[in-house]
This record gives structure tokens, C-alpha cells and sequence, in this order.
């Protein structure tokens, strides 16, 4: 059963590579007997683009520069004091202790 799937399946893509290349090349065939096509006029010349400069102009002297107003350092705020934590509660005793039972 497998192996009918298997054959069928590949002659289907044969018959389908086939058929595609009969059409492409019934395609080929029909664009080669079409006349001679105009040619395409060509394009006019396009303007040079001039030559950017090779050196860099020089730059201004650090001493011309402005100089920037100096920024006040941020501070922040004193932390507020912690307090200890309180001590957790003790838990009184209420397992009492077994004492033997009194003797007669």
C-alpha cells in the first residue's frame, strides 16, 4: 500500500517537470520568433559630481571655546534614623512542667 503511494507520487512529479518544461520551452521558442524589437534610445549624460575637498578644515582652539557654567552636584536627602527593631515578645510558658503525682 506504501509503496503504491510512494510510485504514484513520484510519477506525478515527473509528468509535472515534464509538462512545465514543454512550456517553457514552447515559450523560449516563441519569444525567439518575435520580430527585432526597437532599441532603446540611451540616456543623456549625467552631470560630474564634483570632488569633495581631501583636507579638513581646522578646528577652533579649545581656549576660544566658551566654557560651560559649572552644574551644582545633586545631594540627597539625609537618610531619617532607623530605630532598632523591638525585640519580639516572649511567649509565656504554657507547657507546665509534669510534676509525679503526690505519693500516699
Amino acid at each position: 500500500m506504501a509503496t503504491s503511494i510512494n510510485c504514484s507520487v513520484v510519477f506525478t512529479i515527473i509528468a509535472l517537470s515534464l509538462f512545465s518544461s514543454i512550456s517553457t520551452s514552447h515559450a523560449a521558442r516563441s519569444l525567439l520568433q518575435l520580430p527585432n524589437m526597437p532599441t532603446i534610445p540611451s540616456l543623456p549624460q549625467l552631470p560630474n559630481i564634483p570632488s569633495l575637498p581631501t583636507t579638513l578644515p581646522q578646528l577652533p582652539s579649545v581656549s576660544s571655546l566658551p566654557t560651560l557654567p559649572s552644574i551644582p552636584k545633586m545631594t540627597l536627602p539625609p537618610m531619617p534614623s532607623m530605630d532598632p527593631l523591638p525585640n519580639k515578645p516572649s511567649l509565656p510558658n504554657m507547657i507546665r512542667t509534669l510534676s509525679p503525682p503526690p505519693s500516699n
